[in-house]
């Protein structure tokens, strides 16, 4: 509990989204704790937010010396943030927010938790080391690959940030030494922009920053890629010579690279030239390489030098299919590599990691089916990702579409006529989707504004050796609160009608 010093007593907080997935939720707890006096708004009212405030309510029953915590719900009051000590916000929302406007203070989860980190180390130990990995897919893969091989290594190590879990939450537990993993998105990142220490130095500074594979997306709230990249820029910003950035060999990656100060390692399908520190796939082999050009390692036994020896850090044959989930581990190994692990543990740790929850999760084995679960593909280039992945021999079953995030469906039009049937939800998605595959000569079933009627089209069509997956390349809004509860919804239904 040495990070935990922060007081906040008698402090006037707005807390703005209460949310379904614990950012709001653990902001609540954790200030609370702090002394705060919270006031909780959202536009959601108390029937979808009871979960939530029940979990609220239940977690601050019995302390003593708070007053309670006052809703105001289904709305927000603009006096609430004009009053409002600090506020604090969700990263859906957008900063030119007319009720962020009237805010005196503006925090985030992620802020107050890197503000509690910073410079409270116990005199003589290390600090804890931060690993943020970014990007517009493969993110939560590389995140959370990071944090099974340091469990696996029996290394103390927390995962939290845009996959769904709050880093208050394991904030009292931190000790000197643990490693944090946080997964943020450029809307999370967006919101540190600008934001230093009392020193002057950036409030985020990670020991190793991960960028993966950069595709448009969010294009209806940022408008340009420019704007897009930028928040992911953030990212690096306030690393130095200490620190490491890990980024692709695409054009997106080079710049990332040639911005940041810190020791760049990039990420290839190609061999890397003698003086360039990183990773690549051998073509032929299909084996992932790890070099260090004039490298210092620093890991328990202290500081050594590594010039160019280059050791195996990713297995031939993950668990999860997909060249880009091999991209992506080769991404996460080569930052552990680059900190200091040993090789042959990160490849162990790699060869064990079992993927992550609705990305190209096969869920399900029956009648000789595969089921699989992608919700998490919200862009066109993540579904073609799963086309590749699962498609080659023809015998894909896709249920795709849903809601526009004015994206480009090309990418995914492309590769579509490799799957056995196409079947689209309902979604203004979709209904672009359908005029590229019709133009393309690509039929498809659809769109079906129920899911388990999208389920029964794709059971009719199955047949054993199969593989039906849900990648939906799409927002979730309009049939779903979002992509997890369509993952979720996806699987029940599967199970019930099959399972």
């Amino acid at each position: 509990m040495i990070y935990n010093n922060m007081d906040y007593s008698g402090m006037k907080v707005l807390i703005m989204g209460l949310g379904l997935h614990g950012g709001g939720l653990e902001s609540a707890r954790y200030l609370f704790r702090h002394g705060a006096l919270l006031t909780v708004t959202d536009l959601r009212d108390e029937k979808i937010l009871a979960m939530s405030i029940e979990q609220l309510e239940a977690s601050c029953a019995g302390m003593s010396g708070n007053a309670p915590i006052r809703y105001v719900l289904g709305r927000h009051e603009i006096d609430d943030f004009r009053n409002a000590d600090m506020v604090i916000k969700n990263p859906g929302v957008r900063p030119d927010s007319p009720y962020l406007q009237a805010a005196r203070h503006i925090e985030t989860d992620i802020g107050l938790f890197l503000a509690a980190i910073g410079g409270n180390a116990a005199v003589g130990e290390a600090p804890v080391r931060l690993i943020t990995v970014t990007g517009s897919k493969g993110k939560s893969s590389v995140s959370s690959a990071l944090h099974w091989v340091l469990k696996e290594s029996d290394k103390r190590s927390y995962l939290g940030g845009n996959i769904t879990v709050s880093p208050l939450t394991f904030l009292d537990e931190l000790q000197n030494g643990d490693t944090v993993v946080l997964e943020l998105s450029s809307w999370q990142l967006g919101d540190l922009r600008g934001r230093t220490r009392e020193d002057g130095s950036a409030l985020l500074k990670p020991n190793a920053a991960v960028l993966t594979a950069i595709m448009p997306d969010h294009l209806d709230r940022y408008g340009t890629m420019e704007a897009y990249v930028s928040d992911k820029r953030i990212i690096y910003q306030g690393q130095d010579r200490d620190d490491i950035t890990v980024a692709g060999d695409d054009r997106w990656g080079r710049s990332f690279l040639a911005e940041s100060k810190a020791r760049p390692l990039v990420y290839s399908n190609n061999s890397l030239p003698q003086n360039v520190s990183g990773g690549w796939i051998d073509a032929d082999s299909g084996k992932s390489f790890a070099r260090l050009c004039n490298w210092t390692v620093k890991d328990a036994d202290g500081s050594r030098p590594v010039n160019g020896e280059i050791a195996e850090i990713v297995p031939v044959k993950p668990l999860v299919p997909g060249s880009h989930q091999k991209q992506n581990l080769l991404a996460a190994g080569l930052a552990l590599y680059g900190l200091g692990m040993d090789p042959q543990q990160i490849r162990k740790g790699l060869g064990s990691f079992p993927g992550v929850e609705h990305r190209l999760e096969l869920f399900l084995e029956a009648r000789g089916i595969a089921f699989y679960n992608d919700s998490a593909a919200t862009i066109p280039e993540a579904a073609a990702a799963a086309v590749e992945a699962l498609g080659a021999d023809g015998r894909l079953i896709l249920i795709t579409g849903g809601t526009d995030k004015n994206l480009d469906f090309s990418p995914f039009a492309k590769v579509a006529g490799k799957a056995k049937a196409v079947i689209l939800l309902a979604g203004t998605g979709s209904d672009k989707l359908r005029s590229l595959l019709g133009g393309a000569g690509i039929s498809c079933l659809g769109p079906f504004d129920v899911l388990e009627n999208a389920t029964n089209a794709a059971l009719e069509l199955a047949a054993s050796g199969d593989r039906v997956c849900l990648s939906p390349g799409c927002a979730s809004f309009g049939m779903f609160l979002n992509e997890f509860d369509r993952g979720r919804k996806w699987k029940e239904t599967i199970t019930r009608l099959v399972g």
